[in-house]
């Protein structure tokens, strides 16, 4: 192997059946490795290296040298927040968040406060206004400007309020199959769950029910990963009403997505959003859990201006 500059290296943890990549300013090589994906079929996952001089790639590998174009114009990159539903956690998004960052985005996908890994943190007083304004606080601290905001079911809630309290941040709002309350709403108003097992601090499907009804959209190896990193909702972000004063009165460059096959949201309630927000209206012929089960595909119109 060729030297390369090691802070290039991709870190973290490597997803199954992903493409992760890295934008480097410099000439970058692309290896592509062979990775089986999570239900068995052959995967592919990419690392980008920034290269100092000449030298090769391993011959076992495919690679091909990007090297920039610096007689074009550079094209936008944005960044984007990636906000996930209820019962859900920052990992719904490991599918999607390779395909922004390879077209040169940002992405910030943030676990909700008492959601997934942060479960353990639960306690009273989370609500929808308490984990917007976590958010708005990392828009802040990580000085984040012009974002490409995007919520999923329960999400769309705390994207909302997050709008609403950074209006200064905001670039673009996406609504992805969300739930887009009025001032005063409440989930209930508009979606009629089964019987959940909810307690003074959280709430949320069966397992049982999860599998039939939830990820009823997902194939047998994606469910299985799907249900083994399922958690309860804070209960009050999923009862109380919403706190909205001015978002659903300002103009906003937005766009709603609408899963045809997702029954929840209601396809009115999402119209109503879009009619409301003036709002750009785009589709996707899948379930519920678009992230998981279109990934690319969603990419796509999350990039579509």
């Amino acid at each position: 192997m060729a030297q390369h500059d090691a802070g290039a290296l991709l870190a973290g943890p490597e997803p199954v059946g992903q493409i992760q990549v890295t934008r480097q300013p410099c000439a970058l090589a692309v290896e592509i490795h062979g990775l089986d994906g999570h239900d068995g079929s052959p995967g592919v996952f990419a690392r980008m290296h920034a290269f100092r001089g000449t030298g090769q790639i391993g011959a076992s590998r495919r690679a091909v040298l990007i090297c920039p174009d610096r007689h074009r114009e550079e094209r936008h990159m944005a960044t984007y927040v990636l906000l996930h539903g209820a019962y859900q956690g920052g990992w719904i998004w490991q599918r999607v968040a390779p395909h922004l960052r390879a077209a040169g985005h940002a992405v910030f996908a943030p676990t909700l406060d008492g959601c997934a890994e942060r479960r353990h943190a639960l306690r009273p007083g989370i609500t929808t206004e308490s984990q917007a304004a976590e958010i708005a606080d990392m828009l802040f601290f990580e000085d984040l400007h012009d974002i490409v905001l995007v919520g999923t079911s329960c999400g769309g809630m705390v994207a909302a309020r997050v709008a609403e309290t950074a209006r200064e941040r905001i670039g673009r709002i996406v609504l992805a199959d969300a739930l887009a309350l009025f001032d005063g709403e409440t989930i209930a108003d508009h979606v009629k769950r089964p019987a959940a097992v909810t307690t003074a601090l959280d709430t949320g499907p069966t397992r049982e029910d999860a599998a039939n009804r939830m990820f009823v959209s997902l194939d047998a190896p994606m469910k299985k990963w799907a249900l083994a990193r399922y958690t309860p909702h804070p209960v009050a972000a999923m009862t109380e009403p919403v706190q909205l004063n001015s978002f659903w009165r300002q103009d906003w460059n937005a766009a709603v997505i609408w899963c045809r096959q997702s029954a929840n949201p209601p396809l009115a309630h999402q119209r109503r959003a879009a009619e409301t927000l003036k709002a750009r209206w785009l589709e996707l012929d899948t379930g519920h859990y678009p992230m998981l089960t279109e990934p690319e595909a969603l990419a796509r119109l999350l990039m579509a201006e």
